[in-house]
């Protein structure tokens, strides 16, 4: 997930307060007016007595521990397989994900993307129907004792499953969420692993 804050902001043509969002690549403030900046306005986004100063002059009151973390986060953002968790080495499958890119960042990566579902560290499985979410209990075994879950769903609008929905399936196979991540522009990603004992 991005950052978030409620924040005191200073644009060129006035004061504003409102809420002030980042998910990689895109800065969002939602107050009296929207703003939006994309990635080639964030270039050289700084911090500067406890502001996020963007290039156009706009400002951001984040303070002195945060300001520096938003302005590292935008200026160095995490790929999609940072954020995923997935390392070189880690043995990983890909179940149903409708996303041709993946596999060749998991191979860049340096990931073994495998088709043995047997101590698996990382499996990405696309749900988008109660039947699918039903099938999540014959997937925990494949999982290593420490691997995760990552169940994938179209987000927004063209969502067929709600994130609740998603949480509640993996609960009940002793599942417990902890993490949710922005998969692609059209799919998100909850993390589950096995609950400690």
């Amino acid at each position: 997930m991005g950052k978030d804050a409620h924040v005191a902001a200073r644009f060129a043509d006035g004061a504003d307060e409102g809420r002030l969002q980042y998910e990689a690549p895109k800065l969002l403030f939602r107050g009296a007016q929207r703003r939006v900046w994309d990635a080639a306005a964030l270039k050289g986004v700084r911090s500067e007595g406890g502001d996020l100063v963007l290039a156009d002059g706009s400002r951001f009151a984040l303070g002195e521990v945060q300001a520096p973390r938003w302005a590292e986060a935008i200026n160095n953002p995490k790929s999609r397989l940072d954020k995923l968790g997935v390392k070189a080495g880690m043995r990983v499958a890909v179940l149903g994900v409708a996303d041709e890119a993946i596999a060749g960042e998991l191979a860049g990566r340096g990931a073994l993307l495998v088709n043995d579902f047997e101590g698996l560290d990382i499996l990405f499985y696309a749900a988008d129907s109660a039947g699918d979410l039903a099938r999540i209990g014959d997937l925990v075994p494949a999982l290593a004792d420490k691997g995760a879950l990552w169940v994938v769903s179209r987000k927004g609008k063209a969502a067929t499953v709600k994130d609740v929905e998603v949480m509640a399936a993996a609960k009940s196979f002793g599942l417990v969420d902890n993490k949710v991540v922005g998969f692609s522009d059209t799919l998100t990603a909850l993390r589950f692993t096995r609950r400690k004992t």
